[in-house]
């Protein structure tokens, strides 16, 4: 009968390529646990910077400005329009129009009232198109800073707290905004952000 090898017996025997074994995986397990710290992780509120932003208020006000002057057209346009539509029901309420004329005036009404819809429409787009054109060099700039800081500072990624959901563990990440803020020559607030 032949005796099965005990433990003692077969760790004695591949004693040598069980420490090459051990040895490996410690280098293995090193060098992930070095590759991970050394990866930096940070965080910034974009919204909060992007509105910190001198710029940010200028354009916000020529944005506002633009958009009132735009608003003031179309109320006059509806104005007008509930005018010459009382008018018209007063005249149709007194029997001074003719079938034909009340279906041509209502034709005509109703046409303006398109227009009106259009108008609405098309200062919705013009708008947004001089909010892009206002705030678009604001955000490049606001990107441009953010990337240098990131890469002056060996951060690996930084995370937009402004977005609900966006971190769901942010332990060692750091707050990268005074940072930004430096880049951009933005002055920190004494109250804080």
């Amino acid at each position: 009968m032949t005796s099965r090898p005990t433990f003692a017996v077969f760790f004695y025997k591949y004693k040598p390529m069980m420490k090459k074994i051990l040895l490996l995986s410690a280098f293995v397990a090193l060098g992930v646990v070095l590759s991970s710290a050394q990866e930096k992780y940070g965080h910034l509120n974009y919204g909060g910077l992007i509105s910190s932003m001198e710029e940010t208020q200028s354009a916000n006000s020529e944005l506002e400005a633009y958009q009132k002057q735009l608003v003031a057209k179309g109320e006059e346009m509806a104005k007008k329009f509930q005018q010459d539509y009382q008018a018209v029901l007063k005249e149709a309420q007194g029997g001074n129009l003719t079938p034909v004329q009340q279906q041509q005036k209502e034709k005509e009404l109703s046409s303006r009232r398109d227009e009106i819809l259009a108008y609405e429409q098309e200062v919705a787009q013009k708008v947004e198109a001089k909010r892009q054109e206002l705030l678009g060099p604001i955000i490049d700039r606001a990107e441009t800073a953010l990337k240098e800081v990131a890469k002056e500072n060996g951060y690996a990624m930084i995370f937009d707290t402004s977005v609900f959901n966006a971190i769901l563990f942010a332990e060692d990440a750091d707050d990268v905004m005074p940072l930004v803020k430096v880049k951009l020559g933005i002055k920190e607030d004494v109250k804080g952000e």
